[in-house]
């Protein structure tokens, strides 16, 4: 027996983590040797941070990021395929992951603050879904993305759901059917992203980005983003009635009224988010 002590186990680091930047909340995905998958815990702890922030007034805006040479490969295929072994050949557990993971998506969108993708590198799948539910992404010009679940037998479909509200039909189409990826710069021609920068830059110009946002009246932005997804979803006439609700509540607002009169004087308006 040696005589040398065991050596304990090294603390494996955190898979996500979380950073302020100013009013920035910067999300790091940091599973690097697994290509960001999303697993469970991944999944789990963006929602609970997402959570976190909703209520925060400090943090006005967030970008999400990740660290390696892969933004996001998409699910945990490892994870997923160990559970085939389950009596139920792993059904519960693949709809419990599908569900956490829509949830957690929708988590994005419903969440009353920016949210901006820093996309360095391969975005696939449900990775590619992460930055779809965004409602801002700035890529590097070494980035791609794909839904290619085809080639494995197995449709893109809830990435699918955040692809086609961002892209047109005939693109979303293409890119499901063939699994094929696309540079970033189509991905800007078709809407899946708003810029192109230099590889390296991009977590830095997505910080701008939010901090431009941030700048402006936080209660103006909760009620322009929650109205924005909503009236996508509706008819023309339904969506019309709704955003004249919305803009009759803002223009009642401190805000508007501050930022109005702001105009009119020719000063900088001063918020309070109300």
């Amino acid at each position: 027996m040696s005589g040398q002590a065991a050596r304990a186990p090294s603390p494996q680091p955190p898979i996500l983590l979380r950073e302020t930047v100013g009013s920035i909340a910067v999300l790091t995905l940091n599973r690097p040797a697994a290509r960001n998958s999303l697993s469970a815990a991944m999944i789990a702890g963006l929602h609970a941070e997402l959570d976190d922030i909703r209520d925060d007034k400090a943090v006005r805006g967030v970008v999400i990021a990740a660290n390696g040479p892969a933004f996001s490969a998409g699910h945990d295929m490892k994870e997923l395929t160990a559970r085939r072994t389950d009596p139920d050949r792993g059904r519960a557990f693949f709809a419990e992951m599908m569900t956490a993971c829509s949830a957690m998506m929708q988590a994005i969108v419903h969440l009353p603050k920016p949210v901006v993708a820093a996309v360095q590198g391969i975005a696939t799948a449900a990775g590619c879904q992460l930055v779809a539910s965004c409602d801002l992404a700035i890529a590097s010009d070494a980035a791609s993305f794909a839904t290619p679940g085809v080639d494995i037998g197995l449709f893109c479909s809830t990435p699918m759901v955040a692809l086609s509200r961002n892209v047109p039909r005939k693109q979303a189409m293409e890119m499901l059917l063939t699994g094929e990826p696309i540079p970033a710069e189509r991905a800007r021609e078709i809407g899946l992203i708003n810029r192109v920068v230099a590889a390296g830059t991009e977590r830095e110009a997505a910080i701008e980005l939010a901090r431009r946002v941030a700048l402006k009246s936080a209660y103006t932005i909760k009620l322009g983003k929650e109205a924005f997804y909503r009236q996508a979803e509706m008819s023309l006439a339904d969506a019309y009635r709704y955003a004249a609700e919305v803009m009759t509540e803002n223009m009642m607002a401190r805000d508007a009224e501050e930022g109005i009169g702001a105009f009119i004087e020719k000063r900088t308006p001063t918020w309070r988010d109300e």
